[in-house]
């Protein structure tokens, strides 16, 4: 250890940071006091913190980190118990597969390194990073804010805790693992499985994740995220913890605990760090027991604006156009999860003004906007799409959104709006823009009736964009982009795009957040004709591409040589069979 000493001062004497005096006079003081040799040169304004922490990275040949400017993975905090954290002041924060990232002070602490191994049944890769740093971070993390929670409507002031930790703290004999019960017992749910449902909700938050997903198996019971439409698992717990973990979900989410043959939604309302979301949760049997999904839902992300969602100019331009029409049907298509409703939201934000009135019918408000009536199906209560729309009629609307457009009987009443003087909003489940025209004609409605409201259909797909952090430039054949419809004059032609190559805030993906690619069509008396005419579908989208429509290849492809994607991101979410 000695001999470490004088190579970590000599270090800094070679790297002419401090003098060899200095060093001297450093270890003179430490052989009297004990104290440690970084403290005291820092004590006596030799160095900075950070010439020390790198003379220290060479020395024991580690990656050396700022951690202050390092985005934490939810996934590595959650399989490191708090107590072993804090014995050995380090902070886990990446994981990758099998192996756990975790910064430390101190590389030469072997024992740190094998009690996190023994913990969590990870490789450790130990980083290096200043002790204040990792303190700060451990006190965020595992300490939890008095100001964040996740409760049912209301801040929760309970601290935010390592999943591993809270599943060792927990006993199956105090838990909910009764063939029956109801909701007094499910009250006394023990106090582990309560933070423990509190601290996936908020490491789903933090980890921006669209989606959680807890899976029973035989042996154990799996929790995943979906990240930017990608799901990832971050970690397992053990079979005796799924019971009551399950019932405190359903607990939050008002559901039926002693019912379980047959599937349940419902909502969640939270608040956490000082902002509200919801989540939307389903309850659905399984073989090995109840599966949850919850759907987590910002309430300021449909605030974003249209010209933040990815739009090109010509476009945006369009939609701009189409949706200052007085009168008519737009339609926003896609698959779940390709970004409609939030197309929608920010359609009604753009065009809400004191000087119109609009109203909404949903299934269920996913969004609260101000200044729009919203109303909120009830099916059981008989509040139906159909039914809304007609007391619509009586309320004097300019512009009205329908959540979706399921039946015929919705899309006659859309259609009869739009028809009537109103600017109709609402979405439909097609592959592309020029599909939807037949998938309405195919539950029912008359062509002609189609070709005289429909003003526009704007397809959608949900792509991930490239990591700011860990963007990097290279060259390759222009023939990689063939697939997308790109035709270079010279066959041979090098051109230059983006990759992430991975880092701690893309959680080593490359990727980080992501964008909207689009297919806008627009009706013009051709294609209006068309519609009347049955015309075939591959008709009517050459039709609409000879009349400017960018098809969604395209706008991927536009989006991949302006360096926002990449070529197997595009055909990862906008490709189909048969197309």
């Amino acid at each position: 250890m000695a001999m470490q000493r004088r190579d970590f001062g000599d270090i800094l004497v070679r790297g002419k940071v401090i003098s060899a005096v200095q060093l001297a006079d450093a270890r003179k003081i430490q052989e009297t006091t004990g104290a440690d040799l970084g403290e005291i040169m820092l004590e006596r304004s030799m160095c900075k913190p950070e010439h020390i922490l790198k003379a220290k990275g060479h020395l024991w040949k580690m990656k050396v980190i700022d951690l202050e400017k390092t985005d934490i993975d939810p996934s590595a905090v959650n399989v490191v118990p708090d107590h072993v954290a804090q014995r050995h002041n380090v902070m886990p924060i990446r994981r990758v597969n099998d192996q756990l990232y975790v910064a430390t002070a101190d590389g030469d602490n072997l024992l740190a390194m094998d009690d996190i191994k023994m913990a969590c049944q990870l490789k450790v890769e130990p980083v290096l990073a200043t002790p204040e740093a990792i303190e700060a971070k451990l006190s965020e993390f595992y300490a939890g804010a008095a100001d964040n929670g996740a409760s049912n409507g209301a801040n929760d002031d309970t601290e935010s805790e390592s999943i591993a930790s809270l599943i060792n703290e927990y006993t199956p004999e105090g838990g909910l693992e009764t063939d029956g019960g109801d909701a007094d017992m499910a009250e006394e749910v023990q106090g582990p499985i309560i933070r423990m449902a509190k601290t996936i909700v908020q490491q789903a938050i933090l980890g921006d994740a669209s989606d959680i997903h807890l899976e029973p198996s035989a042996g154990n019971t799996r929790i995943r995220y979906r990240v930017d439409g990608v799901l990832r698992e971050v970690m397992q717990v053990p079979r005796h913890i799924h019971p009551p973990l399950i019932s405190r979900f359903k607990i939050m989410a008002e559901m039926n605990i002693a019912e379980r043959r047959v599937p349940q939604d419902g909502r969640i309302g939270i608040v956490f760090q000082e902002k509200d979301y919801d989540l939307r949760v389903s309850c659905l049997p399984t073989l090995f027991g109840e599966k949850i999904v919850m759907r987590i839902l910002d309430k300021t992300s449909v605030m974003l604006g249209l010209n933040k969602l990815g739009f090109f100019p010509d476009t945006l331009s369009l939609l701009e156009e189409l949706i200052h029409q007085p009168n008519g049907l737009l339609l926003s298509t896609g698959p779940t999860g390709s970004g409609k409703t939030t197309t929608q939201y920010s359609v009604l934000n753009r065009i809400n003004s004191v000087e119109k009135n609009i109203m909404t019918v949903e299934d269920p408000v996913e969004y609260q906007l101000p200044g729009v009536s919203q109303v909120a199906v009830h099916n059981k209560a008989g509040l139906s799409f159909s039914t809304a729309l007609r007391s619509f009629m009586r309320q004097d609307p300019d512009i009205i959104m329908v959540g979706e457009i399921r039946d015929l009987e919705t899309a006659e009443l859309a259609i009869q709006a739009s028809l009537t003087g109103h600017l109709v909003l609402s979405t439909i489940h097609t592959n592309d823009a020029p599909s939807t025209v037949s998938r309405l004609v195919d539950i029912g409605v008359e062509p002609f009736l189609v070709s005289a409201t429909l003003i526009g259909a704007l397809a959608q797909r949900l792509a991930r964009r490239v990591c700011e952090k860990c963007k990097v430039e290279y060259e390759t054949e222009a023939g990689v982009l063939a697939s997308l419809g790109y035709r270079p004059e010279d066959p041979e032609e090098i051109i230059k795009l983006v990759k992430g190559t991975g880092c701690e805030r893309c959680n080593d993906t490359g990727y980080k957040g992501r964008i909207g690619i689009y297919e806008m069509m627009t009706i013009n008396e051709e294609i209006a004709e068309m519609m009347v005419r049955r015309t075939s579908l591959t008709e009517l989208r050459n039709a609409a591409i000879a009349n400017g429509m960018k098809t969604l290849q395209d706008d991927g492809l536009r989006k991949v040589l302006a360096g926002i994607t990449t070529p197997d991101e595009v055909q990862r979410v906008v490709f189909t069979a048969g197309h």
